[in-house]
């Protein structure tokens, strides 16, 4: 199994911070994801900005779109963004919106699984419509009431769908390998890299870590 792609969650409102940031994971991470209080509060220029600075990373704009998927997802891809993430529960018309924008403009889509009561019904119908990647995500609430999302990942993985599996939710060095043995094509990590006294030193033993997996 190749190494699960690295993807780092910039989530800071603060542009400067957010490009220090970037630079010094680079070298160790595949995937820049555009948290979503930071997309909301810096909007398409810096999905512009990322995408001039690194031509050959991948950039995530995590939309978390949950209506309009065509009309809000658009712009986004026009400046750059390689893939844009719509919610789960936002319902199929909503998904196929931002699938057709993904289309028009040669990117990819990820369904969020978040607070999907049946997420293997979601995950199977999402798969059908075209979508190219399935988020198994358990966000900072559920994190902060001691959730974690290896029980969905697992579950996710045994459907056996085409679709890439991203996993989210607190990973850290401690964990990583134990997602990526458990069947996720991409690992998100957050705190882990931005909270480190050295984010550079730690996306480098994470990214290790996903190899030696």
């Amino acid at each position: 199994m190749a190494r699960p792609l690295i993807q780092l969650a910039l989530d800071s409102l603060d542009v400067a911070q957010t490009l220090k940031l970037a630079s010094l994971a680079a070298p160790y991470v595949d995937i820049f994801e555009i948290g979503t209080p930071c997309i909301k509060h810096n909007g398409v220029s810096l999905v512009k900005e990322l995408r001039k600075l690194y031509p050959n990373k991948l950039i995530l704009v995590d939309l978390k779109t949950m209506d309009a998927g065509e009309y809000e997802a658009t712009p986004f891809y026009a400046a750059g963004a390689d893939i844009c993430t719509v919610l789960g529960v936002s319902g199929l018309a909503t998904i196929a919106g931002v699938i057709k924008a993904a289309n028009a403009h040669g990117a990819e889509v990820q369904v969020d699984l978040i607070n999907v009561p049946d997420k293997a019904a979601c995950a199977r119908e999402s798969a059908k419509l075209g979508a190219q990647i399935i988020g198994v995500h358990t966000g900072l609430d559920a994190q902060a009431a001691g959730q974690t999302p290896f029980a969905d990942l697992q579950a996710v993985a045994k459907l056996g769908l085409p679709m890439r599996i991203s996993v989210a939710g607190g990973i850290k060095q401690s964990t990583v390998q134990q997602v990526a043995q458990a069947g996720a094509n991409i690992v998100v990590v957050g705190a882990a890299i931005y909270g480190a006294p050295s984010p550079a030193d730690a996306a480098r033993e994470i990214c290790e870590l996903a190899s030696a997996a």
